[in-house]
């Protein structure tokens, strides 16, 4: 009903601020690493990647092309369940420790990420009970690592031999479908 609004809030002074910085620092570059085939960073990536499809002859006068978007991915990010494939993402990985700090460690300074956000408005002190704060540096890469999962989730669903392009750019995916709609619709 009217304008969508999404709270966003400044973390400048937040007590998790220098945390959050930390841990998106150290964990942003696996994540970069790890899922940049499957992650679109900018516009040349995603004709990089059309690019390719199309030269396995995949991308016909047929393909359907599409997108959609995961609104107010970080504020509705499920706290656990992020943790939870935090965990799953670094143990798939072979990390054990992270620059000298064990995973079991980086999730508890997730933890207070994401469960001790507190933030006053209108005189009043307010705790976020859902998702990551907006502001916080390590939302982003929480939100993009969640969506991953979710993204595997997908490819194992497919049916068997469906060739698809499936790109995704935070929040955004992107996704090119060579069967019908009504297949399509199905596994979305």
């Amino acid at each position: 009903d009217g304008i969508p609004v999404r709270p966003i809030e400044s973390t400048i002074h937040a007590a998790t601020t220098k945390i959050s910085k930390f841990l998106d620092k150290i964990l942003r570059p696996i994540f970069d690493d790890k899922c940049k085939d499957t992650t679109i960073i900018d516009g040349a990536s995603l004709i990089t990647e059309l690019s390719k499809y199309n030269k396995k002859s995949l991308l016909k006068s047929t393909t359907l092309f599409c997108t959609f978007d995961i609104r107010n991915l970080y504020t509705m990010l499920p706290q656990e369940e992020t943790l939870d494939i935090l965990m799953k993402f670094l143990h798939a990985h072979g990390y054990r420790k992270v620059k000298g700090i064990s995973i079991d460690t980086i999730k508890k300074l997730a933890s207070i990420i994401l469960k001790d956000n507190v933030f006053a408005y209108g005189k009043k002190i307010y705790k976020q009970t859902t998702g990551g704060a907006m502001g916080s540096s390590l939302t982003l890469t929480l939100a993009n690592i969640f969506m991953s999962a979710w993204q595997k989730k997908l490819l194992k669903n497919k049916p068997r031999r469906a060739n698809f392009m499936d790109d995704k750019y935070i929040d955004d995916i992107f996704m090119t479908w060579n069967r019908s709609k009504e297949e399509l619709r199905k596994l979305l």
